[in-house]
């Protein structure tokens, strides 16, 4: 995708802009938050899991989900410099950017008010995260565009499965906020994306290949983040069938319409037979990673 063609949608992420404020809801973080479960913590006071008591899947989510808001910074920088300084896109990286930053501050003060995962632990990986600075890079902003439709869907779809999985009601419905700012996030990317296809569709399928099947989280950096992804994978919150149910099938085969998009040059072509090749081994592994966990759910008469 050329810087012609990200002047060429401006426009739209004008318009699309507009629509997002018509639709954002205002909310306030310190409403949300149950101030009145909270109490000191001393200086070298260890904390313990006791402290309030949960799936550790969904402790390593409420984790690993913080630690990514986290790295807001990096991230503007990223969307920054994929789509430029200027015109709707500039004004786009700010407002996201400003909401964004309330994910943050809601999560982590619930989760240090009710004490539901350890505070130093939290405080270090913040500082590990933040000072690493590691998030995805993107040689063309075609690549930019579909990835964050992708990762802004998914990381909705954490948020919201996280906080279903939460007894809490507070922390369910903190949860829930959040996940509805990163739909409307999702949807601004999607529909970009989706006039990009019309202007350009070999650019942006071969785009779509490449992120497709290379996608990952924006949280590798995070310490332990293979083990937590492996717990939440188990507990059903993020997993193959989430991804390809919810993400791929939904995003990339029916809105995209990647398998019917016309006029692609030959290896357009060759990319998006990649892509479809790939969509469908994911979607094998999730309905056995399903049938696996529902086996195991199922109490013996």
């Amino acid at each position: 995708m050329t810087t012609d063609l990200l002047l060429e949608l401006a426009p739209v992420a004008e318009c699309l802009l507009e629509r997002h404020i018509l639709n954002a809801k205002e909310w306030f973080p310190h409403e949300m938050v149950p101030w009145s479960q909270g109490r000191d913590y001393e200086p070298g006071e260890d904390w313990s899991p006791d402290d309030a008591p949960m799936d550790e899947a969904v402790r390593s989510a409420l984790f690993v989900n913080l630690l990514t808001e986290d790295n807001l910074p990096h991230y503007f920088r990223t969307i920054r410099d994929t789509f430029g300084h200027d015109h709707a896109w500039g004004a786009w990286a700010k407002r996201w950017t400003a909401e964004e930053g309330r994910h943050s501050i809601v999560m982590r003060d619930y989760l240090l008010i009710t004490r539901s995962v350890d505070p130093v632990a939290l405080e270090r990986g913040r500082m590990h995260q933040v000072s690493t600075g590691q998030v995805p890079e993107f040689d063309d902003p075609a690549d930019g565009l579909v990835y964050v439709a992708i990762q802004e869907l998914a990381t909705r779809i954490s948020h919201r499965n996280t906080g279903r999985m939460l007894a809490d009601r507070r922390g369910s419905e903190i949860m829930a906020r959040v996940a509805g700012d990163e739909y409307l996030h999702h949807v601004f990317y999607r529909d970009v994306a989706q006039a990009a296809i019309e202007l350009d569709p070999s650019t942006m399928v071969r785009a779509i290949a490449r992120q497709v099947t290379n996608f990952a989280m924006p949280g590798t950096a995070i310490p332990g983040f293979a083990a937590h992804s492996k717990a939440i994978a188990a507990a059903g919150i993020y997993d193959f069938a989430v991804h390809h149910d919810q993400i791929l099938q939904p995003l990339v085969i029916d809105i995209w319409g990647l398998p019917s998009i016309e006029g692609l040059d030959p290896e357009a072509e060759e990319a998006r037979d990649r892509a479809m090749a790939y969509i469908e081994r994911v979607g094998k592994a999730g309905a056995r990673t399903l049938a696996r966990r529902e086996a195991k759910t199922v109490v013996p008469a």
